[in-house]
This record gives structure tokens, C-alpha cells and sequence, in this order.
């Protein structure tokens, strides 16, 4: 199998509900490592170059508002598979279509506030990383 990385935010929903250390114990307890971790209020321009992709949608500013209105924690994770098994432990992006268990499952109510982000896939890791992350900030 292959060693991933993957990128994941404790929104500020979830920061605020004190999951942090609940939600990356999940990763851990996965078999997960937490290779870089840090508490921020996202600066507007990584927040921007996050949703890029959605920054022709009417709901961007949004986003962008959220993500940026108080502290939350970016991190890369490693392992086998880490992609889909962030994926999986996150839940479906709507809470309400989440399974119990899941993270958005046991703590989410709405898709505007879903408490985690995980990165899609190998790509979408890499350029969020690099969003969030120097390298010398990643062990």
C-alpha cells in the first residue's frame, strides 16, 4: 500500500465545540500520524486559494467568511490510504447523510458548518499543503 499524505482542517465550528483533540485522536486511533499541526486564523488569501474552485459560486464569500472568522487547526496527516481513510472517518460532506460514527455523523448538523475538511484526493492534498504548510514546517 502506499504512504499518503492528506490535508485536514478542524473548522471553526469544530474548534469551537472543543473537538480538536477528539476529532485527531480519530486519526491517530486509525493507525494515522499527524506529521505538521498548527492553531490559526486563517489569513484571507489562503482561505481564498482553498475554495478556488469555487470562486465563481454564489456561496464563496461565504466560505471564505467562515473559514476566516476565528481559530482553526490545518494538519497534514500520513499514512496508508490516508486520503480515503480521512475520507471515511470525516463522513459525508453533508452531515445529515453522514454515518453515526463518522465524524460530521457524530457532530454536524449542516453542510455550512460540518466541522472537518479533507482533502479529495492526491492532487487537491498536494496543493492544499502547500497552501497551508511550508515544508519545513512538515516532519
Amino acid at each position: 500500500m502506499a504512504i499518503e499524505k492528506t490535508f485536514i482542517l478542524v473548522k471553526p465550528d469544530g474548534v469551537k465545540k472543543n473537538l480538536v483533540g477528539n476529532i485527531l485522536a480519530r486519526f491517530e486511533a486509525k493507525g494515522l500520524k499527524i506529521v505538521a499541526l498548527k492553531m490559526i486564523v486563517a489569513p484571507k488569501e489562503v482561505a481564498e486559494t482553498h475554495y478556488a474552485e469555487h470562486k465563481e459560486k454564489p456561496f464563496f464569500g461565504e466560505l471564505v467568511d467562515f473559514i476566516t472568522s476565528s481559530p482553526l487547526v490545518a494538519a497534514v496527516i500520513e499514512g496508508e490510504n490516508a486520503i480515503k481513510a480521512v475520507r471515511q472517518l470525516n463522513g459525508a460532506t453533508n452531515p445529515l447523510e453522514a454515518v453515526p460514527g463518522s465524524i460530521r455523523g457524530d457532530y454536524a448538523l449542516t453542510i455550512g458548518e460540518n466541522i472537518v475538511h479533507g482533502s479529495d484526493s492526491p492532487e487537491a492534498a498536494a496543493r492544499e499543503i502547500a497552501n497551508w504548510f511550508k515544508p519545513e514546517e512538515i516532519c
